[in-house]
């Protein structure tokens, strides 16, 4: 009774044929990404941090709104960026690295889980060591993935 039901949902709302870039066989990854996100999270962090400076006298209502608005727009961007760091560095830990990369790099679980900790980190707070922190992880990352691949890459120094 209900594989017929299911037969006759099947038929009258068939599913559209869908793709999508798969996890596994083309092998493309490039930690590129992750260390544009994690930049942009150390610039957010600092411009909010150098913000503080420029906090409006109460009375001024206009400024007060303008601060507010840049403000939340940089918190905004930072959590996204954050968000974005975490997401490219989870899918490098788990469909990139294999065991035997493992096997030559025995910290890269370690150095994973710092680097998913400080995303989060950077999300929920106004640390810009713990941005700099993060753009180091990424940094390991990054040159740890091109030696995997037999190339060294070039690394733009966190300040």
């Amino acid at each position: 009774m209900l594989n017929r039901i299911a037969n006759q949902i099947k038929k009258y709302f068939p599913a559209p044929e869908v793709s999508a870039h798969c996890d596994g066989p083309c092998g493309v990854y490039d930690p590129a990404s992750a260390r544009i996100y994690a930049e942009a999270v150390y610039s957010m962090t600092k411009k909010i941090a150098d913000l503080e400076s420029h906090v409006p006298s109460a009375d001024d209502a206009a400024a007060t709104v303008a601060y507010h608005n840049t403000l939340s727009r940089y918190i905004a961007i930072k959590e996204e960026q954050a968000q974005k760091t975490k997401e490219e560095v989870l899918i490098l830990w788990t469909d990139y690295f294999k065991p035997d990369h493992l096997a030559e790099y025995p910290d890269l679980h370690d150095m994973f889980w710092k680097a998913a900790k400080l995303c989060s980190s950077c999300k929920v707070e106004v640390n810009l060591a713990h941005a700099n922190q993060l753009l180091m992880e990424v940094q390991k990352i990054h040159e740890i993935f091109w030696k995997t691949k037999g190339r060294d890459v070039p690394w733009i120094k966190a300040s």
